[in-house]
């Protein structure tokens, strides 16, 4: 039993130094400005040793500097899926999306903007704890409405408790849409430099099949897929929105999801 638990510790140590040495490599070939090699590093050590909020924001950083602003953005975007508390990662992703060319208008009800922007500031484990809590205090509130002989405190504890019940039920919501986003792969973004949207799901030299062209780092929601394998030009093509109003067809190769 010993020598198996010596042989799984040693093996730890060793997958952890080999992960290390992976992102130190990756570390000096970045400040070595050799920034395609420090992109394959980090890539490998995605691959060898899974993934990290850390490492997608030096892919990020690396894919900037090598002048690809769209997989940039992806790798920010993925290092918050993993930690969406990397105040790093989400400061560089607006920088980024500052420079790209295509600022689509966020038509989003104020309402879903702001959960979606508290959603996204927590991981989903720190809403359910924090929900956890919150329930705690309803159930301290609800012993106050009970067990208090002060009608002051009875008032306190069964609006108070209302509130908590009503918070409670909410940070719920926020803890499940958290978890359902941060394993969603709708999101995609473009790593082309640029790509035409079509009406129809094929690639068309008719003006009227044209939608609008977006061009390197914008984001689109995938809604629906289809197969096409007799297509010389995409064998594969996404029905994406923009945003509410736009909504059309692009080749899949353009993209990558989050």
């Amino acid at each position: 039993m010993r020598k198996i638990l010596l042989i799984f510790v040693l093996l730890s140590c060793s997958l952890s130094m080999a992960a290390s040495t992976l992102a130190q490599q990756a570390d000096s070939a970045y400040n070595a400005e050799d920034y395609n090699r420090a992109i394959e590093l980090y890539k490998a050590s995605i691959t060898n040793h899974g993934v990290s909020s850390d490492i997608y924001y030096n892919l990020g950083n690396a894919y900037y500097r090598a002048g690809q602003l769209g997989r940039a953005v992806l790798s920010y975007e993925r290092a918050l899926r993993v930690d969406p508390t990397n105040g790093d990662a989400r400061t560089n992703l607006d920088f980024v999306r500052s420079r790209i060319q295509d600022r689509p208008e966020d038509d989003t009800a104020f309402i879903s903007s702001m959960h979606h922007s508290l959603m996204g500031s927590l991981t989903a484990n720190t809403w359910a704890w924090t929900a956890f809590v919150v329930f705690l205090l309803f159930l301290g509130a609800v012993a106050l409405y009970i067990f208090s002989t002060s009608v002051t405190l009875r008032k306190t504890g069964f609006f108070g408790g209302l509130v908590l019940l009503f918070v409670f039920l909410y940070f719920l919501l926020v803890a499940y849409d958290a978890n359902d986003y941060a394993t969603s792969h709708e999101t995609a973004v473009v790593v082309v430099p640029s790509t035409q949207l079509s009406s129809v799901p094929r690639a068309s030299k008719s003006a009227n099949d044209r939608v609008v062209t977006i061009h390197e780092g914008t984001s689109v929601e995938i809604v629906d897929s289809i197969s096409t394998p007799d297509d010389p030009v995409s064998p594969k093509w996404y029905n994406v929105k923009i945003n509410n109003n736009t909504k059309a067809w692009m080749r899949s190769s353009d993209v990558e999801r989050i």
